[in-house]
């Protein structure tokens, strides 16, 4: 049965389509007997949702106007009325997220397929004041909100909407709107730490001369004067993206606002955040209907801790429950590594919990920040890291498509969207390889032939400017890494080697197609930038001198990668090996990242380790990348820190999933076994490297399943004894170091290989 389309509305006041406004919906309906009712919902910009007085859902999921998805939720209900009540906050300014789109709900129900009425009716929420302060310039507004102006219990079904007006119809100009291509992303509700608390005066201002300074300026120990209010400061564990959930006795008029922070500074949670191109305030401000009440903002915000202060007499104030709700993707992983070093274990888990704070309805730079969904947090590191610890990949899926679709009028794929959209070179270019990588890891080849006109019209976008000596800088941000020193002249060659890797790419996608003549012009194309390429290294290198110097850490790393330096492949590990070695933390007085424009020769990032590490485990240094692991990402776990820093210097974002490619790698290489469903369902390449651990053991996540193939082998005798355990049959790839071929598993495998070829 097809679905009626979803009809959008707004409140008719008109006031209600000013930027920043709050509007409550609800949604009243009766049923005559008890069933499992569906609602399907989309709004703009941010909304949350209650069933009968109980939370149900929130969103929406990000979305292109063209392109709108909606979310299903399920409940069963008993006959008997009841309500869906709906508070959007419609904010009309450009974020990550989201483009401005006009504001609008839409939802309806459905029992057994049959549509169920509801009749709904709106209310502009005037408690809540737009406007005050943005987050930062890349996401929406603080919360502002008098809650002695807000309906009580206005989202339970015993409350009498009678006075409330009916929406109109609204046109918001969206494409068709169709099913979410991925699962409802999860409210999971946690208790914090309470760290400290105490009493508080006020130093600074009126209430909105500098709304953040005026928080982080308060006096937390009072000595000389009479305290004006209470604090408490609580960790979550780790940076989430999350609401507090608080209940708090203050008397009517009390101020409580929430502060929030990846880091803490001198022992207090800073209300701004780094890095964020332009003003920020991390806070929500609340006044107090009065007694005992729950605080809890519509709009979840990033951070580690979180620091409340109430302004009232302290003797009239009392903390009872609290917790937060975060929002999330995946639960539990499905996935694991076990290497008997405690640092290397915990530095796979830090990867995994630093991924799935990255990862609501999309995976995002991070969730403090920006909440973006830039293309290389998914097409370079996040795909793997979720492939190594998770079973549902649809979110890398729905990014690669929302890439095509926010392509801008050359065809070239956004590198950041759908809001905010941003293009850069290197993304675009590894966006033909994610698709790849995607079959591969999924066996949905499908992705291939949707996505095959948008990858063509991304490459004719290269194709368009390239030049004899290679692509200009013009075409889009050649971002390589941070910290990248560019060669001298007219074109990066480290863009030219992340566009020749993606025509290699295409090569292999048409030819998978049967698009013989598209696959042939790939090649052709292919073949143009490799003369680039090989002029430029065996240039540099027969130029004498320090030519790896010249070519750098970064060109070195992906010129290995790419062939370019196989007849010198054990000076360029080498060099790469020393470059590693000479940079900070492997040196505490080498040069540090401290921001986005210090760049220099002598750096090394964690994402480019995505690149480079791999390198140096092919041609046999798994020991030196094992203690790579050990010392730069356990300097990064310094200071008591549970999340991936962005780069090796505190002063960025303290959860940046791009750092933990040592999760995806200790799998690949450690347990061994490489997805290849492009050759067949539960086909895998065993790819074994594993230095001088002892033993290892590990599970790998089967794609839409809920168990995992485990893995486990010891040494002994100069031979490694390897053991595998699968719920379904396997097909082994083994390469020619261990034998060559191809064996079939019904469940359970043992071999036994010379240590030598597992090295």
């Amino acid at each position: 049965m097809v679905p009626a389309p979803l009809s959008p509305f707004w409140c008719s006041d008109d006031s209600a389509s000013a930027p920043e406004r709050h509007i409550a919906f609800r949604g009243t309906f009766e049923l005559p007997a008890a069933g499992t009712a569906s609602f399907r919902l989309l709004g703009v910009s941010w909304f949350q949702v209650w069933l009968d007085g109980q939370s149900l859902t929130e969103g929406p999921a990000r979305f292109t106007r063209a392109h709108p998805e909606y979310q299903t939720v399920t409940a069963r209900l008993p006959a008997g009325r009841h309500v869906l009540a709906v508070q959007v906050n419609h904010t009309e300014a450009s974020t990550r997220i989201l483009e401005p789109i006009a504001p609008f709900l839409a939802g309806d129900a459905t029992v057994a397929d049959q549509p169920v009425a509801l009749a709904w009716r709106c209310l502009p929420l005037n408690a809540y004041i737009g406007g005050v302060r943005r987050v930062n310039p890349q996401l929406g507004f603080i919360e502002w909100c008098d809650m002695r102006e807000l309906p009580l219990d206005w989202t339970t079904v015993s409350f009498d909407d009678d006075a409330w007006a009916q929406p109109i119809a609204a046109t918001p100009d969206l494409g068709p709107v169709t099913p979410l291509t991925i699962a409802n992303p999860r409210s999971l509700t946690l208790t914090p730490q309470l760290l400290a608390e105490g009493t508080l005066i006020e130093r600074f201002g009126y209430e909105r001369d500098d709304v953040p300074a005026r928080f982080f300026l308060r006096d937390l120990g009072p000595r000389d004067l009479p305290p004006q209010g209470v604090w408490r400061r609580y960790d979550l564990g780790r940076v989430r993206l999350a609401r507090p959930n608080l209940s708090i006795e203050a008397p009517a008029g009390a101020v409580v606002e929430f502060a929030y922070a990846e880091s803490l500074i001198d022992g207090r949670v800073p209300p701004w955040i780094n890095l964020s191109a332009g003003d920020s305030c991390n806070l929500d401000h609340y006044i107090a209907r009065g007694g005992k009440q729950t605080f809890c903002p519509l709009t979840p915000r990033g951070g580690r801790f979180i620091e409340v202060h109430v302004l009232a007499p302290p003797d009239q104030v009392a903390f009872h429950e609290a917790t937060v709700i975060e929002r999330a993707y995946y639960g539990d992983a499905a996935g694991n590594v076990a290497t008997g070093d405690k640092l290397l274990d915990r530095i796979w888990t830090v990867g995994v919990e630093t991924h799935r704070a990255c990862a609501e309805d999309a995976i995002t730079d991070n969730p403090t920040r920006e909440r973006g969904q830039w293309a290389g947090d998914v097409v370079t590191v996040g795909m793997d890291i979720a492939a190594a610890a998770f079973n549902d990949l649809r979110l890398c899926r729905r990014s690669l498509v929302q890439c095509a679709q926010c392509a801008r009028d050359d065809g070239m794929v956004a590198g950041l969207c759908p809001g905010g959209a941003a293009f850069l070179t290197t993304y675009a270019a590894q966006w033909i390889n994610a698709c790849l990588h995607y079959w591969e890891l999924t066996g949905d080849r499908s992705i291939l032939v949707e996505l095959l006109p948008a990858a063509q019209r991304n490459l004719s976008a290269f194709a368009a400017k390239w030049t004899d000596a290679g692509l200009p800088d013009d075409l889009g941000w050649g971002f390589v890494d941070w910290g990248y020193v560019r060669n001298p002249g007219p074109s990066d060659m480290g863009v030219n080697l992340h566009y020749f890797a993606a025509l290699q790419a295409m090569v292999r996608w048409c030819t998978e197609l049967g698009e013989t003549a598209l696959a042939a012009d790939a090649a052709t194309r292919a073949d143009e930038v490799q003369r680039v390429l090989t002029t430029y290294f065996t240039g540099e290198l027969a130029t004498g001198g320090d030519a790896w110097t010249r070519l750098g850490y970064h060109r070195t790393a992906l010129g290995l990668r790419l062939g370019f330096l196989d007849d010198v492949a054990a000076a360029a590990r080498d060099f790469l090996q020393r470059h590693m070695l000479n940079c900070f933390p492997n040196r505490s007085d080498a040069p540090r990242l401290s921001d986005p424009a210090a760049n220099h020769p002598q750096l090394i990032t964690p994402y480019f380790g995505h690149y480079a590490l791999p390198e140096l485990i092919r041609h046999g240094g798994m020991d030196f990348v094992l203690d790579q692991y050990r010392t730069c990402w356990g300097w990064a776990l310094g200071d008591g820190r549970t999340t991936w820093l962005e780069v090796f210097d505190p002063r960025w974002s303290h959860c940046h999933q791009w750092a933990g490619c040592p999760t995806w790698q200790l799998s690949r290489w450690l347990v061994g076994l490489r997805a290849r469903y492009d050759r067949g369902e539960h086909h895998f390449d065993v790819e074994l490297a594993t230095g001088s651990l002892p033993a290892v053991s590990g599970a790998v996540p089967l794609p839409g399943r809920a168990d995992a193939i485990q893995v486990a082998w010891t040494k002994s005798n100069d031979q490694l004894h390897f053991t595998l355990q699968s719920p379904v049959p396997l097909t082994l790839h083994l390469p020619d170091s261990l034998g060559g071929g191809t064996v079939t598993t019904t469940g359970n495998y043992r071999a036994d290989w010379p240590v030598a070829a597992c090295r």
